[in-house]
Formats: structure tokens, C-alpha cells, sequence
């Protein structure tokens, strides 16, 4: 069984507001997921899932593929924009917790190489 990681995050919902509103994520990791993916469920059941390479690419540079933009936010934000018919949604992370976590996805499931036999 392929190990699930969860943690729990804080984003700001970037909007014309003044304050930026701080919701609640929980980020989720599923090994068995093809590309690996970093599922990003928001409070009312809305849920992202985005490769993990890219959001590690993300934390370094401006990167873009298939409807999403990330780039770093000074040394210690993170921005991720995502387009689709809908519209655009923005929204802001601490960098550190998603370091942490991309970095514990990493050293809690095995390698490719590592499942074959």
C-alpha cells in the first residue's frame, strides 16, 4: 500500500480585499498517483492537484504549464495562479511549509527505482 502524506497549511485567497483571507488547506501526497501529484483541498470541498515538480520548480523560479503559474514571492512566499474556463485563482503560501512537505514526500516513499524488484 502506498503511503499517504498529509499535512495541514495555511494560504491568502489573493483578491482586491485589503487583508488577504487566510483559509485552511490540507495538503495530500498519494505515492500511487501518476504524474506525482500535491493535492490541495480548500474549506467547501475545492481541491487542486498539482505536479510536485513543478511546485518544487516554483519555489526556486517563475515557472508555467497547462493552466498554472507559480513563482516565488520573495524569500519566503510562494504564489501559485491557476487558469481555466472558470476564471483565475491566486493564491499565497508561506514557502516553508511547502518545503517541508515536498521534502517529506520525498523521504517518506520509496524511490521509482526502489519499487521494482
Amino acid at each position: 500500500m502506498s503511503p499517504v502524506i498529509h499535512e495541514h497549511a495555511r494560504a491568502r485567497l489573493v483578491t482586491d480585499a485589503r487583508d488577504l483571507p487566510v483559509v485552511p488547506v490540507e495538503l495530500r501526497y498519494d505515492s500511487s498517483d501518476t504524474p506525482a501529484t500535491v493535492r490541495v483541498a480548500y474549506p467547501g470541498g475545492t481541491e487542486w492537484a498539482v505536479e510536485r515538480e513543478l511546485l518544487e520548480r516554483g519555489l526556486r523560479y517563475p515557472v508555467e504549464q497547462d493552466g498554472w503559474r507559480i513563482w516565488p514571492c520573495g524569500r519566503v512566499q510562494l504564489v501559485v495562479e491557476r487558469h481555466d474556463a472558470a476564471g483565475v485563482d491566486v493564491v499565497q503560501f508561506d514557502s516553508a511549509p511547502l518545503v517541508r512537505f515536498i521534502r517529506r514526500t520525498h523521504r517518506e516513499t520509496p524511490a521509482p527505482e526502489a519499487t521494482r524488484a
